[in-house]
């Protein structure tokens, strides 16, 4: 049976080849598109490379240069925070827009906090504000000590448990499921893990409010309600971009609402 989402993100993928950068002994991976415009930075989650977001990549870098980062296998957020900048500067950004997805929503809130500078426009999307809200989930609980088969099997459970809840979201947790095993190696993935559990404590935003928006969806799986109050109570957005469906991806399952929400914020 096809599925159309992993078929246009795989024609995109050979389309655009990641490129590897190597900035403070790690090693990201990029995807840059687009000559003009503002330049405006993607961050994805845990689960997920940079070209996750290629549905936005594809639309926007028409008017914006577009960056689409993949973590490192090693690393913390503290460390990433210091790598993204180095990688702007090796790019020549001296600022710009950062989009962060879960895990990528507290990167991005971190980096505004301690380099303000560095952040033009801050969308925070389907994330949270304290590590301490996902630290006691299962997958969380010993990432080191966790056989990655039992790891990996556990986040598979999840995801099809939501797939079977929610059918419409079969084809997004197939592709996922490809993300999980085998794009992400087994360091790779505990250090994603590791890295929101013993997150550092963020710091105030570092931006007037008009420059910080908010993402979520009201049937996000992962992102309780509590969660969400959370982050808008932290950052007091300009504005809250709210989606009734959309679950925790909702850039890949809404992407046109999705695009025109970041070309609404930008003035694209």
């Amino acid at each position: 049976m096809s599925n159309p989402l992993i078929e246009s993100r795989s024609r995109f993928v050979q389309a655009n080849p990641e490129a590897r950068v190597r900035v403070n002994e790690r090693e990201w991976g990029v995807t840059r598109l687009g000559e003009s415009g503002p330049a405006l930075i993607l961050i994805p989650g845990t689960l997920g490379h940079g070209d996750l977001f290629w549905q936005q990549i594809e639309r926007l870098s028409m008017r914006a240069r577009v960056t689409a980062l993949t973590y490192p296998v090693l690393g913390s957020i503290g460390a990433w925070a210091d790598d993204v900048c180095a990688l702007m500067d090796q790019f020549s950004l001296a600022s710009a827009s950062m989009l962060g997805s879960s895990l990528g929503g507290y990167l991005v809130q971190f980096i505004a906090g301690t380099y303000p500078e560095r952040v033009d426009t801050l969308f925070a999307a389907n994330t949270l504000a304290a590590p301490a809200s996902v630290a006691e989930r299962p997958q969380y609980a010993d990432i080191d000590g966790t056989p990655i088969e039992a790891l990996r099997a556990g986040i598979a459970g999840g995801l099809n448990a939501w797939a079977r809840a929610h059918p419409e979201y079969a084809d997004l947790v197939a592709l996922l499921l490809q993300e999980l095993d085998p794009r992400i190696s087994e360091t790779a993935l505990r250090t994603r893990l590791r890295a929101l559990k013993d997150g550092p404590k963020l710091p105030p935003a570092g931006l007037p409010r008009e420059r910080i928006f908010t993402i979520e969806s009201d049937d996000d799986p992962i992102i309780s309600r509590a969660m969400r109050d959370a982050v808008r109570a932290r950052l007091s957005p300009v504005k809250d971009f709210h989606f009734d469906v959309g679950g925790h991806f909702p850039y890949v399952v809404r992407p046109d609402d999705y695009s025109a929400m970041i070309e609404e914020a930008l003035g694209l």
